[in-house]
């Protein structure tokens, strides 16, 4: 089995060398970050996150997102879903692989990161946050490769893999869950101190991660010869329909009660990210583009026809997963530090060494996601055969 990734045409190993590098670029930029210090980035005292931590928030919600094929596939016997959930468990894989790389490249110094593993603190939500994250991975690996080598050999899985199946139902809201814990839990950041963030995480989650798995659906079905069915992706985009419509309620409910509450400091933060604050308005032109494209999208899911049609549905999915990288992304994270307890706006713009090791980071992910498909695309074709 492990062979087939050894095994391809040119488009595959184009695939890989592009890849490769942007990696290459990235590891370099991260070399000069190590040599130098954070000092490199855009982030400073007021504004101590940034592009690496929004980039961690966003794929977290993809990585969570694999429940929506496993809970009706595993649960509900829904057998339309039989060769989309292994998409979804390796798309889990390496959204996760990319989040521990953001917060990686987020500590500074490497050795930063065992500080959390060798003084754990149970009141402490980051060292929950490794621990839900190091184990959804954990599972999607045992549970994607367990579940693939019994096709392979054409046999049932075995029984031991369903309680850890039906343990990551739960463990894929936790890791959500308890990311949207990182920000809700800070007193002094009023923009995130809100009960509903969760509720929001996990409704952009459940429109991103899907979108994103209709496009790899779709891409594998032009490029090669799977195809997960019209029905599975049919229902993706009803899921996809459903969480952003949910998730904009959230939205719109967030922004009643802070202009209606009118606390000032609440005020101050929408007021930034909408149409500036004292001037500066470094994120009113992506807000606004992310919350028309969230309106148009949503208008466009409710139509049918829309839905059926593979290119328009693709624009959709591709207009969706913006829409939420916007909204929770550089836009959730940054605007939280503005203004700061005593006032000040200060803006945040991420330099180019931070985008060039952002995008080797996603390159990561890209590799690892390519060679896991082309595992399931080798023992798929070798049972098609047979």
């Amino acid at each position: 089995m492990v062979e087939d990734v050894f095994r391809g045409g040119r488009r595959y190993w184009a695939t890989l060398g592009l890849l490769a590098l942007v990696i290459l670029a990235g590891l370099l930029a991260y070399g000069r970050q190590l040599a130098l210090g954070l000092q490199i980035t855009g982030m400073g005292r007021d504004v101590s996150w940034g592009l690496y931590i929004s980039q961690f928030t966003f794929l977290v919600g993809v990585a969570a997102s694999a429940v929506m094929v496993v809970l009706p596939y595993y649960l509900h016997h829904y057998k339309a879903f039989a060769k989309t959930v292994i998409l979804g468990e390796f798309l889990a894989v390496s959204a996760v692989l990319m989040c521990m790389l953001f917060v990686f490249v987020d500590m500074g110094q490497p050795g930063r990161v065992l500080n959390i593993l060798l003084y754990p603190r149970l009141n402490s939500i980051m060292f929950w946050d490794l621990l839900v994250l190091t184990g959804y991975l954990g599972l999607n690996l045992v549970i994607g490769a367990v579940t693939i080598e019994a096709e392979r050999m054409d046999v049932a899985p075995p029984r031991w893999i369903r309680p850890l199946i039906y343990l990551s139902i739960p463990w894929a809201v936790s890791i959500h869950t308890v990311t949207a814990f990182l920000y809700a839990g800070l007193k002094a950041r009023p923009f995130w101190m809100t009960a509903i963030l969760a509720p929001r995480f996990l409704a952009s989650a459940f429109a991103s991660g899907p979108s994103l798995l209709i496009l790899l659906a779709l891409l594998l079905r032009r490029t090669t010869k799977f195809d997960v069915g019209r029905e599975a992706i049919s229902k993706l985009a009803t899921i996809v329909t459903y969480a952003m419509i949910v998730n904009l309620f959230f939205v719109l409910v967030e922004l009643f009660t802070t202009l209606y509450g009118g606390i000032p400091h609440d005020v101050a933060s929408f007021a930034y990210l909408f149409t500036g604050l004292g001037g500066r308005a470094a994120l009113a032109p992506w807000m606004w583009v992310g919350e028309w494209l969230t309106v148009v999208t949503v208008a466009l899911l409710l139509v049918p026809r829309v839905r059926a049609r593979d290119g328009a549905l693709a624009l959709v999915c591709a207009g969706v997963i913006a829409a939420i990288w916007i909204e929770k992304g550089l836009a959730m994270v940054v605007t939280g530090f503005i203004p700061t307890p005593l006032g000040h706006v200060t803006q945040y713009v991420p330099t180019l060494p931070e985008v060039a090791i952002a995008l080797g980071i996603y390159a990561v992910g890209g590799f690892t996601l390519t060679v896991l498909y082309k595992l399931v695309l080798g023992v798929r074709a070798r049972a098609a055969v047979a």
